[in-house]
């Protein structure tokens, strides 16, 4: 009853315990999800065991990125692999250069949807018939604008293929290019990145990116595809990993060999496009992702709007405030510099505490454009 007198006396006394709160749910998150990249060794050792695998690359008016990409996947170091392209409704010359990759790589294969007007598909179709027509069990997926860092980038993916995995999660980074946007396109990226993985490594998995993903055929057709999700156009990725992934199928691989990039939006519009059409999914992910996706920014744009208004009304406790603000920020640091090395980041440390306050926000905008968007996004 004391308590209860003391908060309708002074409502503002909440204002350092709510702040406090916020605090233990951050600390929540970053000692026990994302701190477990500290403890995770950069291994270039191979199993000895090479499983063969199939590459799958769906392209719609990609000429100019399969003439500078395709070529990091066809000339990888492995034994037994075959890459597929879906050349998806393409009215550039795609097929043509594909036409002419193929007789000189036998184990590119092509397969062409030819466009129809009266039906309009999204990704998830020409991914589907990339996976009918893939011969092997374990499948590689990634995006024509994307490339292999490392000719041995099959190798490390293929490594954590088990007897009891069916889903191994990698990292799809941004080229490095001096600015603004790009630097938070990155760092963007990058912690995506660390939540997925540590979630992973939690044994929680909710998602992967589809520049950088593995699964088994069979646990596709399992899950009988997309079906459950086919009419959105986002979530080839994201959303069948949502559903199909558990605590036991679940593995990851972040050596630097094992890295797959792409080029960043160079305008804000067309990145905020990007997220837009990315952000659709998260509504169907399952309940218990979403409360745990939904606490950490929560928590943490609380916690920044509380620990300023702390300041302002309560300045005797200013050596506590500041201790618990530089705690979470020494912690946030030690974890980001260790994620920035193992995914072969740079520049992104120092500006990483701007960015994790304006990112919760940029979300929200991101939620909020959709609500009241009409325009029918497509995946190209």
């Amino acid at each position: 009853m004391k308590i209860i007198e003391i908060i309708a006396n002074d409502p503002l006394i909440l204002i350092p315990g709510l702040f406090l709160l916020m605090f233990l749910i951050q600390f929540f998150y970053y000692s026990y999800y994302y701190s477990r990249i500290l403890f995770v060794k950069q291994v270039h050792r191979v199993t000895g065991i090479n499983e063969p695998v199939s590459i799958i690359i769906c392209a719609r008016n990609e000429e100019e990125n399969l003439k500078k990409n395709l070529i990091s996947f066809l000339n990888q170091d492995y034994p037994n692999y075959e890459v597929i392209v879906v050349n998806d409704c393409s009215e550039d010359e795609s097929e043509f250069y594909l036409d002419q990759l193929q007789k000189k790589y036998t184990h590119l294969k092509v397969t062409t949807i030819k466009q129809d007007e009266k039906f309009i598909h999204s990704k998830k179709l020409a991914l589907t018939i990339g996976i009918k027509a893939a011969k092997y069990e374990w499948l590689l997926l990634t995006d024509a604008d994307c490339f292999a860092e490392s000719p041995k980038w099959i190798e490390r993916m293929q490594r954590k293929f088990t007897e009891k995995t069916e889903i191994v999660l990698g990292y799809g980074g941004f080229v490095y290019k001096e600015g603004l946007l790009n630097n938070l396109i990155r760092f963007d990226a990058l912690f995506i990145a660390l939540q997925y993985l540590t979630f992973a490594m939690a044994r929680k998995p909710y998602m992967g990116v589809g520049r950088n993903l593995a699964y088994r055929k069979s646990l596709f057709f399992k899950n009988k595809g997309f079906a459950s999700h086919y009419k959105i156009i986002s979530g080839d990725d994201d959303l069948f990993i949502n559903e199909a992934a558990t605590k036991t199928n679940t593995n990851w691989e972040i050596s630097h060999e094992s890295i797959t990039r792409t080029f960043a939006k160079e305008s804000f519009n067309e990145w905020f496009k990007q997220k837009k059409r990315h952000t659709t999914t998260s509504k169907y992910y399952t309940f218990s992702n979403k409360i745990r996706l939904f606490f950490e920014p929560f928590s943490r744009v609380l916690f920044y709007i509380l620990f300023v208004l702390t300041l302002i009304w309560y300045t005797p406790f200013y050596p506590y405030i500041l201790g618990v603000f530089v705690f979470r920020m020494i912690m946030q640091l030690i974890i980001y510099k260790v994620a920035i090395n193992h995914l072969k980041e740079k520049y992104l440390l120092l500006p990483s505490l701007f960015y994790d306050i304006i990112l919760p926000f940029l979300g929200i905008a991101f939620y909020v454009s959709n609500i009241f968007s009409t325009k029918q996004v497509k995946w190209k």
